[in-house]
């Protein structure tokens, strides 16, 4: 069990370092990008929004979804704090606030005074595999029923 202000510290490390496995990425932007955000973050926090409501970092490959969770349930689940893998590639990031509607327009004004963060929905994970193009080349598979 953590306060508002240690969560937030573990959850700012978790993103911190997962940014740092890349070498074009900056550790320390990801941190001055936690740190804009820290106010807001408690606030998320103590009112149990992040329970529902994940802060996601969006790099490269990488979409991680953080929760919190309080209460008897965090006595029986296990924490796993490691950097999420595969950020290795990365060349950008952005890390996307929960924006509920008691904390929207607290939120926006973080999300504005920072460029790595957002309160926008995030996008989902099968958007940037959609939109890399058919997975089914329609044309030879049209050519190889028409061969037979």
């Amino acid at each position: 069990m953590r306060s508002a202000s240690e969560t937030w510290a573990v959850i700012s490390d978790l993103l911190a370092d997962t940014v740092a496995q890349s070498s074009a990425l900056s550790r320390d932007e990801a941190v001055q990008a936690m740190s804009a955000a820290e106010a807001v973050g408690r606030m998320l926090i103590a009112a149990g929004h992040l329970h529902k409501h994940p802060i996601t970092l969006v790099a490269g490959k990488v979409h991680c979804e953080i929760t919190t969770v309080s209460g008897t349930a965090a006595l029986t689940l296990e924490e796993n704090l490691n950097p999420v893998p595969g950020a290795a590639g990365a060349d950008n990031f952005m890390i996307y606030l929960p924006s509920p509607a008691p904390l929207q327009e607290q939120v926006k004004a973080v999300a504005d005074k920072h460029a790595r963060l957002s309160d926008a929905v995030p996008p989902a994970p099968e958007t940037k595999v959609a939109n890399s193009g058919p997975l089914i080349d329609r044309e030879a598979l049209r050519r190889a029923v028409t061969q037979r």
